[in-house]
């Protein structure tokens, strides 16, 4: 960061000072992304043993997650006007805006086409929502004044909390990284750190601009995590405005036309998604959460406690997670981690941060720690407030996920105590020493989850008429045959979302008979030509047997037997 002296000097003296100092920066930054891959590959291994045929977890969400990456960047490069309305929910409208999107990663999915490389391409970013999160955190925490070693516990503990276990199906909730990273820029183009406040002298315009290019492109990935993203970042901006105005020190113009330009093109992303969500919402009313919904999906102060169960140090601490589960709990795994809360707690009393932001930053910890027990807080009338009156808020359906920022949080602090000590000690014995913790932090973020292998498409979807139908129809099924879809995209009534609209729910419950006269005809009002049944689904729910053997007569429909497969093709 450099000393104080070098940034009283002159300009001229302190310009051939401040070009070793920037390769320093440079190399250090590169040496971190590099690091944050390597350690990325090691922590979610094996998944890059066999990246185009495995899931982590498990292959319903994480399939579904595939087929949105791939389907934006379809869309986009064969008829953008169809964006917003997929290839899946043949007869419904604006499907692709009943779940987070993943838009942010439609570059990815202009790389490769089909099935394998849809699950290759996902599973590539999914080692990097790991790599992101420990980049930009210590990124963020060197940008607020931390020394390198605690820069390096603060990465560790955001990218790998155990409570990220819980969510490996959820690539929208992995991708946290850009948050940090965003963070970080604006810090850095503010010239702002824990350490000194803010220095004039230390303003980088294009910084801040490329912050809210971050933050910008963090909203298109899903308003799950984004939209309390842009809520802390509305605070932030508010508070830092009032300090301002209190002391009003120089601010450069450059960095105010920056800003303006950065925060509308914020706006402008976060209004163009926006409006599909709000479309959904006005056709489908009760697409909204209810308060019962999100209480059902809410945790107590316990929630903090349990690790979910692929987190191999935890995973079964206390038998917290089963207790939960039996009173109505669900997803209500959010330890930020034992290790990480202790180093925290030290780093309240013995820190280079100063009192005052240490005391800021405890408070927030309990705010968002409130915040994200929902409506099971010990006095939840807030929270209701949030959810009828803050426009967006009624989408969120599980506050636990705000632990992302307790984590964040409480890195800050661990990463302000472990500076303190290397500075006082300044041995390099010692300071390696201070790697302890991190090697404790990344222990509890050491993973025992199943890597399964997806189900290859038993047939290429795009060679049967159009729409098609692939039984059993269910939300996990479904999701698995949305995968298979990539391969050309084929018009499909199948679909598996944040949303099942009624027209499904009729649909699946008139194929129960099918082929029936009743349920022949549903299909073909519905104007489905093809059904695809499956003599073995991959989940619990099976096509019945007479499917494979009821009679046709008189229904105009046609049977086409395969090893693994019926097709029966239904007369226009």
């Amino acid at each position: 960061m450099g000393n104080q002296d070098t940034l009283d000097r002159p300009a001229a003296a302190v310009r051939p000072a401040a070009a070793p100092r920037r390769r320093r920066l440079v190399v250090e930054c590169l040496l971190a992304a590099v690091g944050s891959v390597a350690l990325a590959v090691g922590m979610t291994w094996p998944l890059m043993k066999h990246p185009a045929s495995h899931f982590a977890s498990d292959f319903w969400d994480p399939s579904l997650q595939a087929w949105q990456v791939a389907w934006s960047a379809w869309a986009v490069t064969n008829d953008p006007g169809r964006l917003w309305q997929t290839n899946a929910h043949y007869g419904e409208t604006l499907s692709f805006a009943w779940s987070d999107s993943l838009l942010g990663y439609l570059p990815a999915g202009l790389i490769g086409s089909g099935f394998e490389a849809a699950v290759l391409r996902y599973n590539i970013l999914f080692l990097l929502v790991f790599a992101l999160a420990a980049f930009g955190a210590y990124l963020l925490a060197r940008q607020l004044g931390a020394a390198p070693v605690g820069a390096l516990v603060a990465g560790a503990a955001f990218a790998y909390s155990p409570w990220r276990y819980g969510h490996l199906s959820h690539l929208n909730i992995l991708s946290i990284g850009g948050i940090a990273l965003a963070l970080a820029m604006l810090a850095r183009g503010h010239g702002y750190s824990l350490r000194h406040g803010y220095r004039p002298q230390r303003v980088r315009p294009g910084w801040a601009l490329c912050g809210w290019l971050v933050t910008a492109w963090q909203i298109s990935l899903g308003f799950g995590l984004g939209l309390p993203f842009g809520y802390v970042l509305g605070t932030l901006t508010l508070i830092a405005f009032v300090c301002w105005l209190r002391r009003r020190p120089p601010f450069p113009k450059r960095l105010l036309w920056l800003d303006v330009t950065g925060v509308v093109i914020f706006l402008t992303v976060t209004v163009l998604m926006a409006l599909p969500y709000l479309e959904v919402n006005k056709a489908y009313p009760n697409s909204a959460r209810t308060l019962e919904e999100v209480n059902s999906f809410s945790g107590d102060y316990r929630q903090f406690l349990t690790a979910p169960e692929p987190q191999w140090l935890w995973g079964n601490n206390f038998g917290l997670r089963d207790v939960m589960a039996t009173q109505g709990h669900n997803e209500s795994w959010s330890l930020p981690g034992f290790f990480l809360a202790g180093l925290a707690v030290i780093g309240l009393l013995v820190s280079s941060w100063s009192c005052r932001h240490r005391l800021l930053i405890l408070l927030a910890v309990a705010a968002f720690a409130w915040v994200g027990m929902g409506m099971r807080a010990p006095e939840n009338y807030p929270y209701q407030m949030l959810h009828h009156w803050l426009p967006g808020w009624n989408a969120i359906r599980t506050p636990g996920r705000l632990v992302l920022w307790v984590s964040l949080l409480l890195a800050l602090l661990a990463a302000g105590l472990l500076t303190a000590i290397a500075e006082k000690a300044r041995r390099s014995l010692v300071t390696l020493a201070l790697l302890v913790p991190t090697a404790l932090v990344l222990l509890e973020g050491v993973q025992d989850a199943n890597f399964v292998e997806v189900p290859r498409p038993p047939i290429a979807l795009k060679s049967v008429q159009q729409p098609l139908l692939v039984l059993p129809s269910n939300k996990l099924d479904d999701e698995l045959a949305m995968l298979w879809s990539t391969d050309g995209f084929p018009t499909m009534a199948n679909g598996s979302t944040g949303m099942i609209p009624p027209s499904l729910e009729q649909l699946r419950a008139a194929t129960k008979s099918f082929p029936d006269a009743a349920s022949v005809t549903y299909l073909r009002d519905r104007g489905i030509r093809t059904v695809i049944a499956l003599r073995q689904g991959h989940s619990d729910d099976q096509v019945p047997p007479e499917t494979f053997t009821r009679p046709l007569d008189g229904l105009g429909v046609t049977r086409e037997e395969h090893p693994n497969l019926v097709i029966f093709r239904l007369a226009a």
